[in-house]
């Protein structure tokens, strides 16, 4: 995969912002002079091999077409779905009006509005390097990790070695990325990442470890984070 390879995107966008507690959905919240959604595709528009950007919003998105970003010619937009794996496979089926099966996408939140474009070149190439099935951007644990009951006591201590924190993009060709959202889905299993669909089938993606400032916007503390990690990236 080279820098010239097409690569297509899907941003499952269809959040209405239930777990954030706000009115308005956390994509469209303001974060440094934009909203998280104008961050996080204008850095995705930055990698040059990406051809297009497809968009997975809620039914009830009447924000999106106002933004400046949504009139950018490599981006479109479809239905998203109840859960994020169904936006996702939504967009895949999009995308497949003009992609082929074995081309390659990537599949990013549309909270984690500091994506650097050199992690997504880096994933790019270390998947192609070491011939991956695919591949999604990670960090390494670096704290204790507890395990615990029910009622939060601790039962046990889990080592850290070999484990990491999945992020996004999560990068794999799209017919056997949608294949395998449709399987888990066959099984009423509701994947939380691409590469857990993809694991169900056998494979094991590769991580690529990525910068630690790729964080999704999950909670209110999270948004002057983000604002604190782009001020430094552009200051840089």
């Amino acid at each position: 995969m080279s820098q010239t390879t097409p690569v297509w995107c899907v941003v499952p966008a269809a959040g209405v912002g239930k777990r954030f507690g706000s009115a308005v959905p956390k994509q469209y919240l303001p974060l440094h002079g934009q909203t998280v959604c104008e961050h996080t595709l204008q850095r995705l528009l930055q990698v040059e091999s990406i051809q297009r950007i497809v968009v997975c919003l809620s039914s009830e998105d009447q924000t999106f077409t106002q933004l400046d970003v949504a009139r950018d010619a490599r981006i479109t937009t479809t239905p998203g779905g109840s859960e994020r794996c169904h936006s996702v496979l939504h967009g895949l089926h999009a995308l497949s009006l003009e992609a082929s099966d074995d081309d390659w996408v990537l599949v990013h939140d549309v909270a984690r509005p500091c994506i650097r474009p050199d992690d997504v070149r880096k994933l790019f190439h270390q998947v192609q390097t070491e011939n991956a099935i695919g591949g999604i951007l990670a960090n390494p644990v670096r704290d204790t990790m507890k395990r615990s009951n029910a009622h939060r006591h601790i039962i046990d201590t889990v080592s850290r070695d070999h484990l990491w924190h999945a992020l996004t993009p999560q990068l794999f060709p799209l017919g056997l990325l949608r294949d395998a959202i449709e399987s888990a889905l066959a099984d009423n299993a509701i994947v939380t990442d691409e590469a857990s669909a993809i694991e169900r089938m056998g494979y094991q993606p590769l991580l690529v470890a990525g910068h630690p400032d790729n964080i999704k916007i999950t909670h209110p503390q999270d948004l002057p984070l983000a604002a604190l990690f782009i001020h430094q990236q552009e200051t840089a």
